[in-house]
């Protein structure tokens, strides 16, 4: 990756929906050469995905909760994150270091569906406990990354 990848990457960041066009006026290359910088960058996957950002509050998601999973002993760790995967109420899904072998973010729309949601969890094969912290507020979340993405 060269400064100007970083620099479409970046934009793109900011705004996937940018046209090659605009990109290539930002950059100072040619509509053509930018498209096949970013394919480029998506077949090495550097750029994985475009997802819309939907506010949680406004389709009825308005508890946020991060649940820590601790396994059993002798629990297959990819046959827990296969089961979590199957669940509509975990946005995201982090192996973790320490106590807890999974941390996941979760959205529901009141706290009765959060407790349901956690005993479903709790259910789950190779699940012996959890830990739930509810958020009180989002001040931030989904921040582009730019560390790695510019030479400062």
């Amino acid at each position: 990756m060269d400064d100007i990848d970083r620099r479409i990457v970046r934009l793109l960041q900011d705004n996937a929906r940018m046209s090659y066009a605009e990109l290539a006026r930002q950059v100072g290359l040619t509509s053509p050469s930018v498209q096949e910088r970013v394919s480029k960058l998506e077949r090495n996957d550097v750029i994985t995905g475009y997802r819309a950002q939907v506010n949680p509050e406004a389709v009825g998601l308005g508890i946020t909760a991060l649940v820590g999973l601790v396994t059993t002993a002798g629990s297959e760790y990819a046959d827990v994150a296969d089961a979590v995967q199957d669940i509509d109420e975990v946005e995201s899904c982090y192996f973790m270091a320490g106590q807890e072998s999974y941390l996941l973010m979760v959205r529901v729309g009141a706290m009765a569906e959060l407790e349901h949601l956690v005993t479903r969890l709790s259910r789950l094969p190779g699940v012996g406990g959890t830990r739930t912290t509810v958020a009180l507020s989002t001040k931030w979340e989904s921040r582009p990354q730019t560390r790695g993405l510019s030479h400062d």
